[in-house]
């Protein structure tokens, strides 16, 4: 009686416990499911990274790149300006190569017999009053057509057209002039003289003209300018809504070597930044065609 008895007691207690266990409130058994599992992705009771963080590529490019804002242009494009347009230099002439407006060069004066032909591929001409400009100051023919005043230390001048280049025998700021130039400013039994010389605008120089090389197609082409008052800069040909800027030779032609542009619109733009749009030049090889447009002067 007292084993039966037990059992019953011991039944009663596991219903008892059963009941409790059935009857706990849901949101408590969850609580207690939260405590036991961290949730995936806070921050709470996470210790610290150890490691070195891994930057992502889309993080790296971000920094690596700065944006357009941060890297203003300081010159014009050539797309953006507009035809005919002068464009005004802010300070003396942005575009100058080693030899500048303003500043006079020391160097040497030689002389030899000259014709207004030479590295620069012009014609020679009656206009006797030209010079060769040493290697360094040629500067790949950027020197071509610049117009120079030389001064002698007796106080003479003279002012000369570069047609050539004086190859090595001339130091820096040499100028190898023609004869007659020398003779205006020694006797030419002196055969080499101290100078001081700088670039200079002309009053009347003419206007301009424009040549295409022999050989020059559709498909190829060679343009040089040729009476400029100022060194030319830059030469650009139309391609189509906008321009494309042609590389130029040692020779003085600037060259499209896939055809871009040959016989069409040119824009030539001088060390000052002032740009002329030439218009009807056809391709005409070895002939000067009149661009009938000039510089201003400086």
């Amino acid at each position: 009686m007292y084993r039966r008895w037990l059992f019953i007691s011991a039944a009663a207690a596991l219903v008892v416990v059963s009941l409790v266990v059935v009857l706990l409130p849901d949101h408590e058994a969850d609580a207690r499911h939260a405590a036991a599992t961290p949730i995936a992705g806070t921050s709470a009771n996470v210790p610290p990274a150890t490691g070195s963080p891994t930057v992502s590529g889309s993080a790296t490019t971000a920094s690596a790149k700065p944006s357009a804002k941060s890297t203003p242009r300081t010159a014009p494009t050539a797309t953006s300006a507009k035809p005919d347009t002068p464009q005004v230099a802010s300070a003396g002439a942005p575009l100058a190569g080693r030899i500048r407006p303003d500043v006079t060069y020391k160097g040497v004066a030689t002389f030899y017999d000259a014709d207004g032909g030479g590295a620069c591929l012009y014609d020679p001409s009656g206009d006797v009053m030209t010079g060769a400009m040493n290697s360094t100051d040629y500067e790949s023919a950027k020197a071509c057509g610049a117009y120079v005043s030389v001064r002698a230390a007796n106080g003479a001048s003279i002012t000369v057209r570069i047609t050539n280049e004086c190859p090595g025998e001339c130091a820096a700021g040499q100028i190898d002039l023609s004869a007659e130039a020398f003779a205006k400013l020694a006797a030419p039994s002196r055969g080499r003289i101290a100078i001081t010389w700088k670039l200079v605008s002309p009053s009347t120089p003419g206007t301009m003209s424009v040549r295409y090389k022999t050989g020059s197609t559709r498909y190829w082409c060679g343009i040089q300018v040729i009476g400029h008052r100022n060194p030319v800069a830059r030469l650009e040909v139309r391609a189509g809504s906008g321009w494309r800027q042609l590389s130029r030779a040692d020779y003085n032609y600037f060259v499209s070597g896939d055809g871009t542009g040959c016989g069409g619109a040119i824009r030539i733009t001088d060390i000052f930044g002032e740009r002329l749009t030439v218009d009807g030049i056809a391709i005409r090889p070895n002939v000067v065609q009149p661009a009938r447009v000039q510089f201003a002067k400086h």
